[in-house]
């Protein structure tokens, strides 16, 4: 936990979709004690589009199911804001949604859905997947936090990638 001016703000781990993800829930202390909202990363995304692939190193879809769960527990009128959105259908960007539209309408964990249910559907989902572009470089980056890899003889930075290896 930690303040950000007059918001207190708790880190919740919530892992899954990778090992390391985060979110963020911040509460207002001069309004109430009850979350005023949520940065939840890579775990959940509108409603209409469901939740985050769990096929990345580290990644699994049972754990996701019981982080989202922890999200989902907090106060129904806790705004959660999401870090990506897919647009499904070409509908307009949105951003963010409350506890209760996820619980209500989230097509992979609203209320009623198993552990079970979605651990089969995430990962029959996430097996027609393709790798992203960019996940073995960003995954270069990210283990080293933000930083690049250190200088070759020529004094230029590389980001290397299997050939084939995967």
């Amino acid at each position: 936990t930690f303040m950000l001016g007059t918001l207190q703000v708790r880190a919740m781990h919530t892992p899954g979709h990778t090992p390391a993800c985060m979110t963020y829930v911040v509460e207002d202390n001069t309004t109430s004690d009850a979350p005023a909202a949520a940065f939840v990363g890579d775990t959940l995304f509108m409603p209409d589009y469901g939740t985050a692939r769990c096929d990345f190193p580290g990644g699994d879809a049972r754990t996701l199911f019981r982080s989202i769960g922890r999200v989902l527990s907090l106060p129904p009128e806790t705004v959660l804001y999401m870090c990506h959105d897919y647009r499904p259908g070409g509908r307009e960007l949105q951003w963010k949604t409350t506890v209760a539209e996820e619980r209500a309408h989230n097509i992979h964990v609203r209320d009623g859905i198993s552990e079970d249910d979605f651990a089969a559907t995430r990962e029959q989902r996430d097996a027609t997947l393709a790798m992203p572009v960019l996940l073995l470089p960003s995954v270069q980056v990210n283990m080293r936090a933000g930083e690049l890899p250190p200088a070759e003889s020529n004094g230029v930075h590389y980001l290397k990638i299997p050939i084939d290896a995967l």
